[in-house]
């Protein structure tokens, strides 16, 4: 049974720690790992155990998860020095659920299958607000049977998961999000500064169209921010940029056109080159105001 799985949590940043505390609040046995030590401090205050090594983490755990930023990361610690690999005893499954393209993903499938262990991609849908809130969404991608193994373990993270196919398919389904998460931003961005600088007050139009047919949630949940102009973090624009690297990478790959995303990707860029690389990609509403010519101001 999932819940007499022993788990590992590799990469406790700001998704790593609130996918894990969702697994440490339910109950289960949950050991992580982090480089910087100091970030697994409210987790341990939490119930969970740390691990000195990463190596220490694989010997004592039946499942690892992994969360970190870049594929550089991932490659490193699964198969770099001390990674996960190395170790004496190995866990049965590895769930990966960074955001990362379908060939690295199946380079690190490969490692990881031919060392015996089996291998889940599955990316998820959600910010750290949102994860703790058990409103994301998990994707997943590989053996059937080793996500259902794992199945009861995602549907505690997030409110459910969906079995996307026995490859890569769930770093394909990521990257389309995301694209159209940046898409609808922009397009949020244009719409809004237009009705603004035409002189409707913003949180007139977004209160308006938030009770539309065109409303969503997540645009629900961020009017507070366009209101206000804060972009505290919860998906920085360079990470957006990332994604976009890699869903523009696979749509050539697959000779799709893409004209919207390319046009967002170069907006992504300047948004980024004018100081909003570490802010929350809802900063792309800022530079579409700049853009205008309009200064914008907080409203409450």
């Amino acid at each position: 049974m999932a819940n007499e799985l022993a788990i590992g949590w590799l990469g406790t940043g700001r998704m790593g720690a609130a996918m894990s505390r969702r697994l440490i609040d339910a109950g289960h046995d949950v050991t992580v790992w982090n480089r910087t030590r100091s970030k697994t401090d409210d987790l341990a205050a939490a119930g969970a155990k740390v691990a000195d090594t990463k190596v220490d983490l694989a010997e004592a755990v039946d499942v690892v998860f992994i969360m970190v930023s870049r594929p550089s990361d991932l490659e490193e610690v699964i198969a770099g020095d001390g990674g996960l690999l190395s170790a004496g005893s190995l866990p049965k499954v590895i769930v990966d659920c960074s955001s990362v393209s379908p060939e690295v993903s199946a380079e690190v499938r490969k490692m990881v299958t031919d060392r015996g262990v089996a291998f889940l991609a599955s990316p998820i849908s959600g910010n750290p607000h949102v994860v703790a809130e058990g409103q994301s969404i998990l994707m997943a991608s590989g053996d059937k049977s080793t996500y259902d193994l794992v199945a009861p373990l995602l549907n505690t993270i997030s409110k459910t998961s969906v079995y996307v196919g026995d490859g890569e398919q769930a770093r394909i389904v990521k990257i389309c999000h995301n694209l159209y998460l940046g898409m609808l931003v922009q397009g949020l961005s244009e719409v809004t500064v237009l009705a603004e600088k035409s002189g409707v007050p913003r949180s007139a139009f977004l209160e308006f169209l938030n009770n539309t047919v065109l409303a969503t949630d997540w645009v629900r949940k961020r009017t507070p921010d366009m209101l206000a102009l804060d972009w505290t973090p919860t998906f920085t624009t360079e990470l957006l940029r990332k994604d976009f690297d890699l869903g523009l990478a696979v749509a050539r790959d697959q000779e799709v056109p893409m004209p919207m995303g390319a046009g967002v990707m170069q907006l992504i860029q300047a948004a980024i080159m004018r100081g909003h690389r570490d802010d929350d990609f809802l900063s792309l509403f800022a530079e579409q105001a700049d853009s205008a010519g309009m200064k914008l101001e907080a409203e409450k």
